[in-house]
């Protein structure tokens, strides 16, 4: 006789239920903090400066390293099918397309997720566990603020420049893996490349950029602020930021293409 699979314990729903309104609760704080600090002259600068250069160094190769290979499988994959159907005219506006709307986005969020995210969780959960944050609180030191804050607008900032970067690394590798492989013409590729693009997109791209930026920094702040039980707390806030920022961003890239197609009825 088979067994039936027994269902979700009510108290797993209800931890997730209190992380959803942690998350929220943090952003509501942060959003708010950041009138304050702009409207009482205490943004802490130096901070977000420090911080986003950190971003730059940790994200930048990395996202390189993943672009370059996705562009080769993309123009290849896109190459092959056009041919297939009789368009190779329009393998470069194929390519752009899909690099411009869902893959610069999405490589955008893998970085953010793996690299800042990582980054984040573990210098808040390492604050944590060293009671600094304890200490700050008694101090009277809002941590929304001088925390928290920098780094969701370092990541926001770096989520938009390396969309950006991205952007353009993917577009000259699917470039030159249609002219050097496919044999097609640079001339007709580049011609075609901005027959289905339109700035409505480039738009939709880096709006995409920076609200993964403002998620994963929030979501990664909260987990590791919740950190605790040490050095070994610490490694296992890190991996939960990391799982929940990829379940996160990609449903987060869902829910904007969706509302995208609702909107403009194109192709998000």
């Amino acid at each position: 006789m088979s067994q039936q699979a027994s269902p979700p314990h009510p108290l797993a729903d209800l931890a997730l239920v209190r992380e959803v309104r942690g998350v929220a609760r943090l952003l509501r704080e942060v959003v708010l903090g950041t009138g304050r600090t702009i409207v009482q002259r205490r943004f802490p600068l130096e901070e977000y400066v420090r911080q986003t250069w950190f971003t730059i160094r940790v994200c930048t190769l990395p996202a390189l390293a993943v672009s370059v290979p996705f562009g080769v499988i993309l123009a290849l994959q896109v190459g092959v099918l056009a041919q297939e159907v009789g368009a190779t005219g329009f393998t470069g506006a194929g390519n752009t397309l899909a690099v411009v709307r869902q893959a610069a986005p999405l490589i955008t969020a893998l970085m953010l997720a793996g690299v800042a995210g990582s980054a984040i969780c573990a210098d808040l959960g390492s604050r944590r566990i060293r009671d600094e944050i304890d200490a700050m609180q008694v101090m009277g030191v809002r941590v929304e603020e001088r925390l928290v804050l920098p780094r969701m607008l370092a990541t926001v900032t770096v989520a938009v420049l390396l969309n950006g970067v991205v952007m353009f690394f993917s577009i000259v590798t699917t470039l030159l893996v249609s002219v050097v492989v496919q044999g097609l013409s640079s001339g007709g590729y580049l011609a075609s490349a901005s027959l289905l693009t339109q700035p409505s997109d480039l738009v939709l791209s880096l709006v995409k950029a920076a609200i993964f930026g403002l998620l994963c920094a929030v979501v990664s702040a909260h987990v590791g602020l919740g950190a605790s039980r040490g050095p070994a707390g610490v490694s296992e806030a890190v991996t939960r930021a990391v799982v929940a920022n990829f379940v996160v961003l990609f449903a987060a890239n869902v829910v904007i293409t969706q509302v995208a197609n609702a909107v403009t009825g194109g192709i998000g």
